[in-house]
């Protein structure tokens, strides 16, 4: 797909130019500066062309070596790798200095420049003043109310190279992973480390990732979407109205996501907060596969640490649980292997005929326990979904099924068909008994 980068100074309406184009609400919109740090990328198509928009941080005018300097990083990436460039200037505050700062970036870039000029919704922009940089005739647009999407989409596309705008199609849908976790942990390094670019912005401040960046790379053949995440916090420190969003945010990749890696630091105690995420990873029911981050720090073996992990994540007892280190590499290149192990455990459907032997065999091995005098008798069971994979039983009475027989059944299926790193839905229905169903 062709890529149309969206900068420009800080606070001119980016981000709620880029949820316009791509009708998401992606991108966190608020007013005031710095919201958008990393780049968030989002695919979108205008009269049959394949476009991937990226919203980029505002580019700064800072010498110093911090947050702003790395995001006005990111943003320069984004050009570099972008084949169309949409300046989003204010039509009501008019040029600044920053904006000549920005134009000269532009210029320096050499690709296809479009003036956006944004809160056209006022009577008063004219946009005539943005001629002066030589990009030609600006676009008058309002990212709030929809004015001029169209004619700046039909402006994109027309200038959108034919090889980029027409790709090859990739039949298979890529598999979501989202990097879960508290702040500082290493979620970013870990998608920096796994993508091999410096895809968002790794600092020693909490916080400094507010939003989800999805990361899209391709690994023998597949496409994956890397999902790196905010830190989730305690819930009585978030105070902040945006950091309420980022949160959301987070727990909505974790929903979307096919696989979860959630981030634990081995160097630090086991807390509250990390137990919360595993419930909300396991709440979600996702694939996952546990990351005892920082694990080179550990004096000896980590085997004390893990069995620690074991019991407080028990509603995740069904994860692997990988020490692994982002500083040094240690274990980095199993990650893979692992998510695609556990992605096909998660979308795993099962023969009806072996399934239902499984349960024949496992029920004559240890059969129900009887309530008041009467006993759980299983007619049958069949699947009938994956993501995760849910099987339904079909038996004489669902009120005299157990938990702890029902954790039996799960047990033996993960045992029998590989269930690994995957949660498993098994329900329990009332069916009359027919000749030749019984197990």
């Amino acid at each position: 797909m062709g890529l149309v980068a969206l900068v420009g100074r800080p606070n001119v309406g980016k981000s709620a130019l880029f949820n316009r184009l791509t009708e998401t609400r992606r991108a966190i919109v608020e007013d005031y500066e710095g919201v958008t740090r990393d780049r968030l990328y989002e695919e979108t198509e205008w009269n049959g062309v394949g476009l991937t928009v990226v919203d980029t941080g505002g580019i700064w005018v800072d010498d110093d070596a911090s947050i702003l300097t790395m995001t006005r990083r990111q943003t320069e990436i984004a050009i570099d790798e972008a084949d169309v460039l949409v300046w989003v200037v204010d039509g009501i505050s008019g040029p600044s200095a920053a904006d000549e700062q920005v134009a000269s970036l532009l210029r320096r870039a050499g690709k296809p420049v479009i003036v956006a000029v944004n809160k056209a919704e006022s009577t008063i922009v004219q946009g005539v003043e943005f001629y002066r940089y030589g990009f030609g005739p600006p676009s008058l647009v309002s990212a709030v109310h929809g004015h001029g999407i169209g004619d700046l989409l039909d402006s994109i596309v027309n200038l959108m190279p034919a090889e980029a705008a027409n790709p090859e199609r990739v039949a298979e849908s890529p598999r979501r992973i989202a990097i879960a976790g508290r702040p500082n942990v290493g979620k970013s390094s870990l998608v920096n480390a796994l993508s091999g670019q410096e895809r968002t912005l790794v600092t020693p401040i909490a916080g400094t990732t507010r939003d989800v960046v999805d990361t899209t790379l391709e690994r023998d053949g597949r496409r994956y979407v890397l999902l790196d995440t905010a830190g989730l916090r305690r819930p009585d420190r978030i105070f902040e109205h945006l950091e309420e969003k980022t949160v959301q945010r987070t727990l909505q990749a974790i929903r979307q996501a096919d696989v979860v890696l959630l981030m634990v630091a081995a160097n630090e105690p086991i807390t509250a907060q990390d137990q919360r995420i595993a419930g909300q990873v396991a709440n979600a029911k996702k694939a996952s596969l546990v990351l005892l981050n920082k694990a080179d720090l550990v004096k000896g073996t980590t085997i004390a640490l893990q069995q620690k992990l074991r019991e407080e994540f028990k509603f995740l007892s069904y994860a692997r649980i990988m020490p692994v280190s982002v500083q040094t590499g240690w274990h980095l290149p199993e990650i893979w292997p692992e998510v695609d192990r556990v992605y096909a455990a998660y979308t795993r459907r099962l023969p009806t005929h072996a399934l239902n032997q499984t349960i024949q065999a496992s029920v004559h091995l240890n059969p129900p326990p009887t309530r008041h005098g009467r006993g759980l008798r299983i007619y049958y069971a069949t699947q009938v979904s994956v993501r995760p994979p849910h099987i339904i039983f079909f038996v004489n009475d669902p009120e005299l099924s157990h938990f702890s027989y029902e954790r039996y059944l799960e047990n033996r299926l993960r045992e029998a068909f590989g269930f690994e790193g995957s949660p498993i839905r098994l329900t329990f229905r009332a069916r009359r008994r027919r000749e030749g169903e019984d197990l």
